[in-house]
């Protein structure tokens, strides 16, 4: 069986790359319209089927950062203009933006935009997503109660650094956003669990300490 994780498919204009590391199969792309990407078939994916810029549209709607693309005319990504989280219902924190997350491979380029962070505690693959939150039954619907400070730009460098067998700390001007789609909390530091045992998710408080988070 091949062990093979990162995947490409080339075009005439624009190349795409599938990064099966980091993907949790939300299929923004497999439900997009038109025949650039089609479960089945072989190859899935082919660029031409698409115009150089409805392709970049399709993988910047991966939430995790596992499709990226090559536009062969210089073109590439930007960062979203507004740094986000996303709190999920019973699922990762969804982040956009301009974003540095430490130690991350540098063989990852999607997660400079665009990443799914583990929060539940029993990813195989931390910091990020694997979908384990399924298996495990986590329980939380993403709600935030704090408001935060407001901030007076929403944009620039988030740097996001796991901390060992503690939380995400995020350095940099962030909007997040509660499970419901409401622009809840606003700052430029935040301490966010990744045990999944806070008892004021989406913040940590401490927890980690007495369930023996290990990161």
């Amino acid at each position: 069986m091949s062990e093979k994780k990162v995947f490409d498919f080339e075009g005439k204009e624009i190349d795409v790359q599938w990064d099966g590391r980091l993907c949790i199969h939300i299929a923004e792309c497999g439900r997009s319209e038109g025949d650039l990407f089609v479960g089945d078939r072989k190859p899935w994916c082919i660029p031409d089927q698409s115009t150089p810029g409805e392709v970049a549209e399709i993988c910047q709607r991966c939430p995790s950062g596992a499709l990226t693309y090559s536009d062969k005319s210089g073109a590439s990504e930007r960062p979203a203009p507004v740094n986000s989280v996303n709190v999920s219902y019973n699922g990762p924190y969804f982040v956009l933006g301009d974003l540095d997350i430490q130690d991350a491979p540098d063989d990852m380029p999607g997660v400079r935009f665009r990443a799914a962070l583990c929060r539940c505690g029993k990813s195989s693959n931390k910091p990020f997503c694997d979908n384990s939150h399924l298996e495990a039954a986590f329980d939380d619907h993403g709600a935030i109660g704090e408001r935060g400070n407001e901030i007076e730009t929403s944009g620039g460098k988030l740097t996001i650094t796991p901390a060992v067998n503690g939380p995400l700390i995020l350095s940099g001007n962030v909007t997040l956003f509660a499970g419901s789609g409401r622009s809840a909390w606003q700052g430029n530091k935040v301490a966010l669990c990744r045990c999944g045992a806070s008892q004021n998710k989406p913040f940590c408080d401490g927890s980690h300490k007495e369930v023996g988070f290990s990161s």
